[in-house]
């Protein structure tokens, strides 16, 4: 979720990167300046603010879990918070971005099936048989981003207008809890 931005000085994103307090700033500029959101670089195209980390019922399409960081966190790095042991499905469906030693080993502990999309290298492409796989597991995972489509659609793209990161998850938790409220009623309706 991108955020407002100022820029700092590369001493200031330094210190705040290192959680010190900018003792040469003013009170009233303390107050204005968000130090909780970071910058990113994603294809190409910088962001700034914050992201909405989910875990969505395969079954139903309800969020079952989210977290919000920082834009610069890699989404594998939240892995472990997302996973939901009441879900309707022991299988994980993820994008290739969290599949790592760690992850795999993550999931096995956890009693969860992985299920992620495998990558390609430089010196290794996907074998057919890795390509049928991501195929199949594209349909289920794709249903992510049919949330994520659906939230743009109902409110459009969400600039996060806070400062903080307590403030940001409070809104983008309101962002997901219409959306399961949105989604229950179609539910209901078609139930």
């Amino acid at each position: 979720m991108p955020a407002l931005s100022k820029r700092h000085s590369r001493e200031e994103n330094t210190q705040i990167k290192q959680g010190e307090i900018l003792q040469d700033w003013e009170e009233a500029k303390r107050r204005q300046k968000d130090t909780d959101a970071q910058w990113t670089k994603r294809n190409g195209k910088r962001y700034y603010g914050y992201k909405n980390h989910v875990n969505v019922d395969v079954k139903h399409k309800l969020i079952r879990t989210y977290a919000v960081t920082d834009a610069s966190v890699h989404d594998s790095k939240v892995l472990d918070e997302l996973l939901e042991e009441t879900n309707t499905s022991a299988d994980v469906y993820a994008d290739s971005v969290y599949r790592s030693k760690e992850s795999i080993q993550l999931l096995q502990r956890r009693g969860f099936r992985e299920r992620l999309q495998r990558k390609s290298w430089r010196n290794r492409m996907l074998t057919k048989r890795e390509k049928q796989g991501n195929k199949a597991r594209a349909k289920i995972r794709s249903r992510i981003e049919h949330v994520f489509g659906v939230m743009a659609m109902m409110a459009g793209s969400l600039v996060v207008r806070t400062i903080g990161i307590i403030r940001a998850r409070a809104k983008i938790g309101l962002r997901n809890l219409a959306y399961n409220i949105n989604r229950y009623g179609l539910l209901a309706i078609s139930g």
